[in-house]
């Protein structure tokens, strides 16, 4: 997925009604994906970007956005027991 970078962004309703960001991801051969972040990944994105407002972030590579899903995802890990 190297070379794929944020093409669109968009604010979106979650099903319990908090806001989300859909980013659409474009490929060098003019492929698009859609991916979702919640609330969480979104700011992690917001601040690996340095970022002040959505539409900073067209242009963003892939790796960022996966970064960013991985801190929210990482949030639910329980720490390793002592």
């Amino acid at each position: 997925m190297s070379g794929a970078t944020i093409s669109e962004v968009r604010i979106a309703a979650a099903h319990d009604g908090d806001a989300e960001l859909v980013v659409v991801l474009t490929f060098a051969n003019g492929g698009k994906s859609q991916v979702t972040l919640d609330e969480y990944a979104t700011r992690s994105l917001m601040a690996a970007a340095n970022a002040d407002h959505a539409d900073q972030l067209v242009g963003l590579g892939w790796d960022k956005v996966r970064d960013a899903l991985i801190a929210s995802s990482n949030r639910f890990v329980a720490p390793a027991a002592p």
